[in-house]
C-alpha cells in the first residue's frame, strides 16, 4: 500500500497573531496534514435497494447426490433476493465480519421476529457476566423449582428439589437447550423468571440490541417477545469478545446429564469447518433458526438466520451461507498495530518530527479476487506543540470508502518528544518571526 502525503498550510492568518501565539508557547490552530492511500467500499445494509437474486455457483465434484441434497439444491435455484448478499431460503438473515464491521448478508434483518431458543444466548451472557464479576462461581448451586421441573420442550431433565451447579446449567442450556435449566438460572439470579427477563431486556439495550424485548429466559413462546437477526448477531459478537474464557462451552458437541446423552442441535459444529458456536432455535411461529460463528485462518464470521422449515434445511442453508461468506470475501490489513501513518512536524520540540501511529490493526473486507485500493487521510492540527507524551491521541486516520462513507481510527504519538530548552525556544521563535513569512 502506497501512502502519499500532501501538507496543506493555512495562509490566511495574520503573522502578528501567529507570532504572539508562538511566543506564548502555544499553537492553538495549525495546518492540517493529510496522508492518502486507496481503499475499496465497505458494504452496508440498504433496505431500499433490492438487487436481483443471484444463483449459487454449481457444486464441483461428485455428479450424483442423495435425494435430500438434490431437493435442497433445487430449492436454492432462483431464491428471493436479499437486500445485501445472495438470496437465501431464510425469512431473516444477517452475516457480518465483526473484525471490519462489514455486512455481507442482510435480509429483513431489522424486521422483528421471535427469538425462539436463541434467546438463551442472553441468559448465558448474563451468567458469563456474573462469573467474570466474581458474583458466581462454576461450582455455585441453584435449586430446581417445580416451575423449572415442569417446563416443556427441550429439557435437561432436572429433578425437583435437586441442587445443580452453574457449570452444569451452562452446559444444559447451551448443549441441550434446556428450558428447565433456564428457569433455574433465572430464579436463582433474580428470584422470578419475569424479573430476570426484565434484566435481560435492559442488558440487551445496553449492548446495542435496540429492537429486542425478552419475556422469559428460554425463548418459550410469549406475547410481546421479539428480536431481530441483527440484534442476535450483536449479542453473539459481544459474547465472543467479552467472555472468551467461557465461550468455549458453545463448541461442545454433546453432553450427558442424569445418564441421558444428548447431541448439540448445532450440526455445523460437525459439518462446517471452523464452527465454534452458537445456538439453534425453533418455534411454530418463528420456524427454524440459528446463530452461528466460525473462524478460519484467524478470520471470524457471524451469521444469524431464522424462518427455515426444518432442522435439515437449517443445517444445509446455514452451512451454505457460511461457506459463501468465507469463499466470496476476504480481509486485507491496511495497517498493523503500531504502524506509522505519518511523521508529523513538532513545534518547539527536541525532535523536529514525531511519528503518528495506529494503535490497533485496521482491516477491510473486500470481494475475493478484487485487490483493495485503500484511501487513508491522516488529520491533525500541526505543528504539534511539545512536550508530547507517547500514546497521546493527536489526530485521526480517516478511511474513505468508494461509496462515500468513512470510518475513523485514532492516531497516537508514537514517541515522547520533550520540549526544547529556553535558548532553543527563543532562537526558533526569533527565526520564525524574522524568516517564517518567506516560507
Amino acid at each position: 500500500m502506497s501512502l502519499r502525503i500532501e501538507p496543506r498550510f493555512a495562509t490566511n492568518r495574520a503573522l502578528t497573531a501567529l507570532t504572539l501565539s508562538l511566543l506564548a508557547g502555544v499553537l492553538s490552530v495549525g495546518p492540517t496534514f493529510e496522508a492518502y492511500a486507496q481503499q475499496d467500499p465497505q458494504r452496508r445494509p440498504q433496505q431500499q435497494q433490492k438487487p436481483p437474486a443471484s444463483k449459487p455457483k454449481p457444486q464441483q465434484g461428485a455428479t450424483t447426490a442423495p435425494k435430500s441434497e438434490k431437493s435442497f439444491a433445487a430449492k436454492t435455484e432462483g431464491l428471493p433476493p436479499s437486500q445485501v448478499g445472495i438470496g437465501t431460503l431464510a425469512r431473516h438473515a444477517f452475516m457480518v465480519d465483526p473484525q471490519t464491521s462489514t455486512v455481507l448478508l442482510f435480509k429483513d434483518a431489522e424486521v422483528p421476529m421471535v427469538p425462539s431458543s436463541m434467546a438463551k444466548m442472553m441468559t448465558i451472557y448474563i451468567v458469563f457476566e456474573e462469573l467474570a464479576a466474581g458474583r458466581l462461581k462454576l461450582d455455585s448451586r441453584f435449586r430446581v423449582s417445580e416451575r423449572a421441573r415442569n417446563m416443556g420442550g427441550s429439557r435437561m431433565f432436572l429433578e425437583l428439589g435437586s441442587d445443580v451447579s452453574v457449570e452444569d446449567l451452562i452446559k444444559g442450556i447451551i448443549v441441550l437447550s434446556g428450558n428447565d435449566a433456564c428457569v433455574v438460572i433465572a430464579e436463582g439470579l433474580s428470584g422470578t423468571e419475569e424479573a430476570f427477563a426484565e434484566r435481560m431486556t435492559k442488558r440487551a439495550r445496553e449492548l446495542g440490541m435496540t429492537k429486542t424485548v425478552f419475556k422469559d429466559a428460554s425463548g418459550w413462546p410469549y406475547d410481546g417477545q421479539y428480536t431481530t437477526a441483527r440484534d442476535l448477531a450483536v449479542l453473539a459478537d459481544r459474547t465472543i469478545e467479552d467472555y472468551p474464557q467461557y465461550y468455549r462451552y458453545y463448541a461442545e458437541q454433546n453432553w450427558t446429564y442424569n445418564n441421558i446423552r444428548q447431541e448439540n442441535r448445532n450440526r455445523l459444529l460437525k459439518i462446517t469447518a471452523g464452527t465454534d458456536g452458537l445456538k439453534t432455535g425453533h418455534t411454530e411461529e418463528g420456524g427454524y433458526g440459528q446463530a452461528t460463528s466460525a473462524v478460519r485462518d484467524g478470520r471470524r464470521l457471524i451469521l444469524v438466520v431464522n424462518g427455515l422449515t426444518s432442522m435439515a434445511e437449517r443445517a444445509q442453508e446455514t452451512s451454505r451461507l457460511m461457506e459463501w461468506g468465507f469463499r466470496e470475501s476476504t480481509n486485507t490489513t491496511v495497517f498493523r498495530a503500531g504502524d506509522v501513518v505519518i511523521d508529523a512536524p513538532v513545534w518547539l520540540g527536541a525532535q523536529e518530527k514525531v511519528p503518528l501511529i495506529i494503535p490497533k490493526a485496521v482491516q477491510i473486507t473486500t470481494p475475493t479476487g478484487h485487490p483493495p485500493s485503500p484511501r487513508v487521510v491522516a488529520r491533525f492540527e500541526g505543528p504539534i506543540p511539545a512536550p508530547i507524551v507517547k500514546g497521546t491521541k493527536v489526530g485521526t486516520a480517516v478511511i474513505s470508502l468508494a461509496d462515500g462513507k468513512t470510518i475513523e481510527y485514532p492516531l497516537e504519538a508514537g514517541a515522547d518528544v520533550p520540549r526544547m530548552g529556553v535558548v532553543g525556544r527563543v532562537g526558533t521563535m526569533i527565526k520564525h518571526y524574522l524568516f517564517g513569512w518567506l516560507s
